[in-house]
C-alpha cells in the first residue's frame, strides 16, 4: 500500500521537479532564443488560445505588428478586452479581438468554433497556447480531470472543428499551421489509455506531464495524416523552455516562493518563450514538408520515444474521437 501511495504520488512530483532542474540548467548555460526578423503577414487570420497574457500575449501582440489578424480566446472577457486594448494602443494599425472561449467546457469550443465560421474568415494559423498546470483535483464542465480536459481534449475538438477552414486557407507555397505549445515535462508522461481521466489515482504533477504527453502525440499525428492527405496544412508542437508566467501559482507554497525568487534569474521571459512558437507559426524556413515535429530552444529537436510510437498515437487519437463522439 505504502508503495503504491509512494508511485502514484511521491514519484511524479520527483521525475517533474528533476527535469525541471535539468532544463533550468541548460537555460542557464545557453543563450535564449531569438526570433528572427520574420516577412509581413498582411491578410493572415490567427487564433491564438490563451492569449491575454504571458506567452500567448506576446504571441498576438507580435502577430499583429506583423500584420496578422489575430483572433485571442480565453475564458476572461475583462482580461481579453484589457490585452486588446493594450496591444491596439502600441500598434494604431493591429488587428486583434477577443471572444471568449472556456476550453473546460466542449460546448464552449464548438460556440466559439461556430461563431468564428459565421464569419466566413480564413484561418492560416492556429496556436494552441493556453493551459492549466498542477491545478487540485476537479473536472471540467463535461466531467474530464482538468489537465486532460483543457490542455489536450478541449484543443483536439478545437482543432478538429477548424480542420476543414484551416485546410481550404492554406495553398503550396503558403501553408496554414497547428502549432501546439508542449512542455518538456512531456518526456516524464505516459498515456494510460484505460485512465485517462486518473481515476484510479491522482496526481496534479503526473496529470499534467500526462497532459502534454498527449499533446505532442495528438501533434505528430495530425501532421502525418496531413502528409498523407496532401492537404497544405502542417502541425507542429513548441516547449517554450521555463517561462517566468502565472502557470506556477498552483505549486506548493514554499516551492512558488521559491521558483518566485530565482525567476528572474533563471527562467526565460514571455517574450523568449513566445519566439519559438512564432518561428513555427510564422517562419518561411518551415514550408511546406520542412514543418511538423517537435520545437525547443528555436530549433527542431528529438524527443522520448513513446512520441514516436505509430500504435500509440493511433489508439490516443481513435479514443479521443470517441470521448469526444467525432468521426
Amino acid at each position: 500500500m505504502l508503495l503504491s501511495a509512494v508511485r502514484s504520488y511521491l514519484l511524479p512530483v520527483i521525475r517533474l521537479y528533476l527535469l525541471g532542474v535539468k532544463v533550468l540548467l541548460v537555460q542557464l548555460f545557453s543563450r535564449a532564443p531569438r526570433l528572427p526578423v520574420m516577412p509581413r503577414q498582411d491578410g493572415k487570420v490567427a487564433i491564438v488560445t490563451g492569449g491575454v497574457r504571458g506567452i500567448g500575449y506576446e504571441v498576438v501582440r507580435h502577430m499583429s505588428r506583423l500584420g496578422v489578424h489575430v483572433i485571442i480566446g480565453g475564458r476572461n472577457e475583462q482580461e481579453g478586452q484589457a490585452a486588446v486594448r493594450r496591444i491596439c494602443e502600441e500598434y494604431k494599425e493591429a488587428k486583434v479581438e477577443f471572444t471568449k472561449l472556456d476550453l473546460a467546457s466542449l460546448q464552449s469550443v464548438r460556440q466559439f468554433v461556430q461563431s468564428f465560421k459565421e464569419r466566413n474568415l480564413p484561418l492560416n494559423i492556429l496556436v494552441n497556447n493556453a493551459g492549466v498546470m498542477l491545478v487540485p483535483e476537479g473536472r471540467t464542465e463535461d466531467g474530464y480531470e482538468q489537465h486532460f480536459g483543457v490542455n489536450y481534449l478541449g484543443h483536439f475538438l478545437l482543432t478538429w472543428l477548424l480542420l476543414d477552414i484551416l485546410k481550404d486557407s492554406g495553398k503550396p507555397g503558403s501553408f496554414s499551421r497547428v502549432v501546439s505549445v508542449s512542455s518538456s515535462a512531456h518526456r516524464v508522461g505516459e498515456i494510460r489509455l484505460n485512465d485517462l481521466n486518473s481515476c484510479q489515482s491522482y496526481s496534479a504533477h503526473a496529470a499534467y506531464c500526462h497532459s502534454k504527453l498527449a499533446q505532442l502525440l495528438f501533434s505528430s499525428h495530425l501532421h502525418q495524416e496531413l502528409q498523407h492527405g496532401g492537404f497544405p496544412l502542417s502541425s507542429c508542437a513548441v516547449d517554450p523552455g521555463m517561462v517566468d508566467t502565472g502557470l506556477y501559482r498552483h505549486m506548493w507554497m514554499p516551492l512558488y516562493l521559491a521558483q518566485r525568487a530565482i525567476a528572474r534569474l533563471l527562467f526565460r521571459t514571455p517574450a523568449e518563450g513566445a519566439a519559438t512558437v512564432l518561428y513555427a507559426a510564422l517562419s518561411p524556413d518551415l514550408e511546406g514538408e520542412c514543418g511538423g515535429g517537435y520545437w525547443a530552444n528555436g530549433h527542431r529537436e528529438m524527443t522520448t520515444p513513446p512520441t514516436f510510437d505509430p500504435q500509440l498515437q493511433l489508439n490516443l487519437w481513435e479514443t479521443s474521437l470517441r470521448l469526444l463522439d467525432l468521426h
